[in-house]
């Protein structure tokens, strides 16, 4: 089983950062974030393999997001920059105990996902 708790979220003016934390437990190969504005799906944004040999951005966030993990591998972390409205959702922690065709992109890796209860990040203009 994987056990996931998310931290860090909150709200900050356009153009501000934040970094969101998320400790993990149990045995996993890709490991994510995603998010979900209301009335949107979830997206995957950011995935980072265990280990960290592979890193995965979505086209709305590179540039202004960082993945990474401690070296213990048991906290993932998103840097969040130049933050926008758009950013506005709830964000998600999630891992897969499975990595299809050495990729932790949006795929047949996240057919079975664990997710984290969410945290708010909420942006103003």
């Amino acid at each position: 089983q994987v056990q996931l708790e998310e931290s860090g979220g909150g709200s900050v003016q356009a153009g501000g950062s934040l970094r969101l934390s998320c400790a993990i437990s149990g045995y996993t190969q890709c490991l994510a974030w995603f998010r979900q504005a209301p009335g949107k799906e979830r997206e995957e944004i950011s995935a980072i393999s265990t280990g960290g040999r592979t890193t995965y951005y979505a086209d709305s966030v590179k540039g202004r997001f960082a993945i990474s993990q401690d070296n213990a591998g048991n906290t993932l972390y998103l840097e969040m920059n130049s933050l926008k409205p758009e950013d506005t959702a709830m964000y998600y922690c999630a891992a897969s105990r499975r990595q299809v065709r050495y990729s932790c992109a949006p795929g047949p890796t996240w057919d079975n996902t664990y997710l984290g209860q969410g945290t708010q990040v909420t942006v103003s203009s």
